[in-house]
């Protein structure tokens, strides 16, 4: 066994206590998916508390590479955090510019070792936030119509902070005053996080409705065969979308605020009113089918034998 996996198995079993070199630290699990491989990766790391945020350093222990898990959240921003107490998903944000030194002069602050480690490199160590998304109050889960809402909102959610994220990087840059270029508001790495994440839950949702979903209720409502023809047909159409808006929001360093805004938001109303109608035509039927799905009932005993008579 690892060194790594006899820290993360006393971590889950202790609820976040470790003893030996960590004794008394203070740890958190993160969970990456691998840029190139797609596997599930663990790792424990040292978190800091800034008030209500949850971050993280890419030490490495000081070495010239930044760490894999690191490459890995740039691929795919969307991770699992366990402090010990608790488990949730994250969105893994690096922090930028001005707000990257606020926030790792505080983790220096807490933890001196930082200090030493960004002295023998000569990368900046990254210092990524763990964000947690929207959710607003808790929805409860007892039927496929609520499951599917709930994806819906977390959707919602992502495609409003990059609005809102983009507007805060126009008004930096309308805001500059006196030669030279604008001084980078330090949102790009944000937007792009929050991109990829919307885009992949995106993706994933809509896979899991054309291999899992629609296939069940076209079998068992043939009424809705109609209407989960034409959603099938607007996911290709919403794929297209999404990779636009990926262009898009790539290039918002050097766009044009006006056009970009225009553009952002022609691509937002599609894929709202995507949402919107598959809403409209599907969950007074996903109402009625309990979830998660019932277990299958154990066969009866004696089912298939020969019996004396």
């Amino acid at each position: 066994m690892s060194f790594n996996q006899k820290i993360i198995e006393e971590f889950r079993a202790n609820r976040g206590k470790v003893g030996g070199p960590f004794e008394g630290g203070d740890l958190l699990l993160l969970t990456t998916t691998g840029a190139k491989s797609g596997e599930q990766r663990t790792v424990p790391l040292g978190r800091v508390r800034d008030g209500d945020l949850l971050m993280v350093v890419g030490s490495n222990l000081g070495s010239p590479r930044h760490p894999a898990w690191y490459h890995n959240l740039l691929a795919h921003p969307v991770v699992r955090v366990e402090t010990g107490t608790e488990e949730f998903e994250a969105i893994a944000v690096p922090a930028e510019g001005a707000r990257r030194d606020r926030l790792f002069e505080h983790a220096v602050g807490v933890a001196p070792g930082y200090a030493a480690y960004q002295a023998s490199t000569s990368r900046t160590l990254p210092v990524v936030v763990l964000e947690r998304p929207e959710s607003g109050a808790p929805r409860e889960i007892a039927t496929l119509a609520d499951k599917i809402m709930e994806a819906h909102a977390h959707l919602r959610s992502q495609l409003r902070h990059i609005r809102s994220e983009t507007e805060a990087h126009f008004a930096a840059r309308a805001a500059h005053q006196g030669p030279g270029e604008p001084p980078a508001p330090g949102l790009g790495l944000q937007i792009r996080q929050h991109c990829l994440a919307f885009c992949d839950a995106l993706e994933f949702h809509h896979r899991g409705e054309d291999a899992h979903i629609f296939p069940a209720l076209g079998a068992h409502h043939p009424q809705l065969r109609g209407a989960l023809e034409q959603i099938r047909e607007e996911h290709r159409e919403v794929a297209r979308i999404k990779d636009g808006l990926q262009a898009l929001l790539a290039d918002i360093g050097s766009a044009d605020p006006g056009r970009f805004r225009t553009e952002l938001e022609r691509m937002a109303q599609e894929l709202t009113a995507h949402l919107d109608y598959e809403e409209e035509s599907l969950l007074p039927v996903l109402a009625e089918i309990p979830f998660p799905p019932a277990a299958p009932a154990p066969p009866l005993a004696g089912r298939g034998r020969d019996t004396a008579g």
